[in-house]
């Protein structure tokens, strides 16, 4: 068996693929037919840039990513107040790109777009300037992603369907295909529709990560409080608090009242 250490860096790299000698890619990395890599941009160990792929701009990438064929990586945002600063995209490890998946640097310098670690990106998913997904997050098919949009571990965006700038996705959230989402999406719930409003609790997301039956009686709980109760919503967030002192009914609480009163917040999305 031939490790990889030992195959010059030519035979890894397509010939006819257009590398900056600036560039900075670990020996191991894998580059397709035809791929366009910028001067700044650095490649960490195991990651595979399919054909046609082009990468620019102030761009680092992980650890063991698949980019596949025409996804485009690091080009300037779609924003007229851009004025060329030398903003960022940083990508974790382990994330999968899918075909066509478009990811833009930020808009001011010094800014970063960032995507986590063992996220999927279907597609022609296409991430604006600023946004934040943190990991194990999937975006299924055609999505779009405005600017400054924050996206919570382990939440599931379906097919078809767009975010506007500045709404904050929860964890574990789930997000019905071809629905608008205009406003935040509390952690742990599922929102569909256009327009969009909270259903239920992501039921089928919560068992498959694992939630103990205590946790999930409590969301239960926390669920009946905010979208089945006489409270208003400012008051059902209150009444979180009388709830059993677990870590997901404190990041719930947290999340509704930044949602509520943060700075560039969309306020919540309402249930049916």
């Amino acid at each position: 068996m031939i490790s990889t250490d030992d195959i010059p860096l030519s035979t890894l790299i397509h010939p006819t693929a257009v590398i900056h000698p600036k560039a900075e890619l670990d020996s191991t990395v894998r580059v397709g037919p035809y791929a366009v890599i910028g001067e700044k941009v650095k490649i960490a160990a195991d990651t595979e840039i399919g054909a046609h792929v082009v990468i620019d701009g102030n761009t680092e990438i992980g650890v063991g990513n698949q980019i596949f064929p025409s996804a485009a990586i690091g080009l300037p945002p779609q924003d007229l107040k851009y004025k060329g600063g030398d903003s960022m995209v940083k990508i974790g490890d382990y994330n999968q790109i899918r075909e066509f998946v478009t990811i833009n640097r930020a808009t001011e310098e010094g800014h970063v777009t960032q995507i986590g670690s063992q996220n999927l990106l279907m597609a022609y998913v296409h991430v604006a300037h600023d946004c934040i997904i943190e990991d194990g997050v999937v975006i299924a098919n055609g999505v779009a992603l405005a600017g400054h949009i924050h996206i919570e571990s382990k939440a599931f965006i379906g097919g078809v369907l767009g975010v506007h700038q500045f709404v904050h996705i929860g964890r574990m959230a789930m997000l019905g295909g071809m629905s608008r989402i205009d406003r935040d999406v509390p952690p742990f719930m599922l929102v569909e529709g256009n327009p969009s409003r909270v259903r239920s609790l992501n039921l089928v997301g919560l068992k498959r990560a694992g939630l103990s039956d205590d946790e999930m009686n409590i969301l239960k709980k926390a669920f009946r409080l905010l979208y089945r109760s006489d409270y208003s919503m400012s008051e059902a967030i209150e009444q979180l608090s009388l709830l059993p002192d677990h870590e997901s009914i404190q990041h719930l609480r947290q999340f509704l009242h930044l949602s509520t009163t943060g700075d560039k917040r969309r306020g919540i999305i309402p249930g049916k």
